[in-house]
């Protein structure tokens, strides 16, 4: 009878702790799934991502993003406005270096003796992602190849992106050719501002013919461009260090994101989740609408009591719903001015503050002018007053 017992006793014990298992692990997975709903590094396969909104820099969402990775063809980013920013007069033809002729990879397939300008080369370069085209840019742009490359290096130091390094102009894989989620963010928002290279970028299809009226159709790789709402850019990548990697820019209602997946299998399904998430999120907000200081301040021996001030600058920033009620304005301004008064003279200064951090300041100036009271203008208020 006892034996019977000390059975059931230890079967209940094994099935307590089952359940209790079973139910942990439900908690554990209830859990993750709400931290997945809700978590600011929205979830994606990528190795890195980081997701900006390019006009203030600010990061929507990220993941690993200051792990120094392979970039593959997304270094064309740098390659390409490097290029632009350098050369003098984008149509001009030339001749392509037989250095360019034969480069691994994918390929414009130039052929030797080719005339082409850097512009028709750039659209090689960013569409179809021509490995020969960089090398021919890299080559006429910079004289040779290892000063073009030391050219895209200062241009990333310019940026700010100094957590990358560029051995080669195409993307392929070296040991110290590498970026960040975030300085391939920061270096394609700098590019997307310059017009050619968003101009190029955002081209679906172009033809471009060489010297010997000999034409290549191109249509660009990225997919996004074509089913993307708002998509203008910017470029696919793939290596077998790297795996497959893209940089996308869009566009809407004045709000500019750029999303970049670093190693990442889905590449345009999730930076495409990734981008619908960031514009139903946030929006564009001017935080300098909500500005509530008196429009005007006291004149001391003037001939106007008050004199109009103001500010010149607007100050958008990506915002949550949530966020709104964590912006804060503090003010700086005298009470009063002596005459006479220049139009643009610095009165005061207003700082906006979102959660108690400061994100903007500027000065704030008199509209307009006031002249000093004359003696004949004293006299009159004397007479006036008695």
């Amino acid at each position: 009878m006892k034996k019977n017992k000390v059975i059931s006793f230890i079967c209940l014990i094994f099935v307590l702790i089952f359940l209790f298992s079973v139910f942990a692990s439900g908690i554990k997975l209830l859990t993750n799934k709400d931290l997945f709903a809700n978590a600011e590094d929205y979830f994606t396969s990528a190795k890195a991502m980081c997701v900006m909104e390019s006009n203030s820099k600010r990061v929507l969402y990220c993941k690993n993003d200051d792990d120094k990775l392979a970039m593959a063809s997304t270094t064309k980013i740098m390659t390409a406005i490097t290029a632009i920013e350098n050369c003098d007069d984008l149509d001009k033809k030339f001749e392509i270096s037989p250095k360019a002729i034969g480069v691994s990879g994918t390929s414009l397939y130039l052929k030797k003796g080719e005339v082409f300008s850097v512009r028709d080369l750039l659209y090689g370069l960013m569409l179809i992602s021509g490995n020969d085209a960089s090398v021919a840019i890299g080559e006429y742009v910079g004289g040779d190849i290892k000063n073009f490359v030391e050219m895209m290096n200062e241009t990333a130091k310019k940026i700010g992106a100094i957590n990358s390094h560029f051995d080669n102009t195409h993307g392929l894989d070296s040991k110290t050719h590498y970026t960040t989620a975030y300085d391939l963010a920061l270096i394609t928002s700098y590019a997307m501002n310059n017009p050619v290279f968003k101009e190029i970028v955002s081209t679906q299809n172009i033809k471009i013919t060489n010297s010997e009226n000999k034409t290549r159709y191109l249509k660009n790789k990225n997919k996004l461009l074509f089913t993307l709402d708002g998509c203008c850019g910017v470029k696919t990548g793939f290596t077998d260090d790297a795996g497959r990697c893209l940089v996308t820019s869009c566009e809407r209602d004045g709000m500019n994101i750029v999303c970049v997946v670093l190693n990442c299998q889905p590449m345009f399904e999730e930076s495409q989740q990734l981008i619908e998430k960031a514009f139903n999120e946030y929006h564009l907000i001017d935080l300098t609408s909500g500005y509530a200081f008196k429009n005007t301040i006291d004149v001391k021996e003037g001939r106007t009591t008050k004199i109009k001030i103001g500010t010149y600058e607007q100050y958008l920033y990506p915002l949550k719903d949530s966020e709104i009620s964590k912006v804060s304005y503090k003010y700086y301004i005298n009470d009063i001015i002596e005459a006479p008064v220049d139009e643009n003279t610095e009165v005061g200064e207003v700082k906006i503050f979102i959660d108690n951090n400061l994100h903007f300041s500027e000065k704030i100036y008199t509209m307009e002018s006031v002249r000093r009271n004359s003696i004949f203008d004293k006299l009159k208020k004397l007479i006036e007053n008695w």
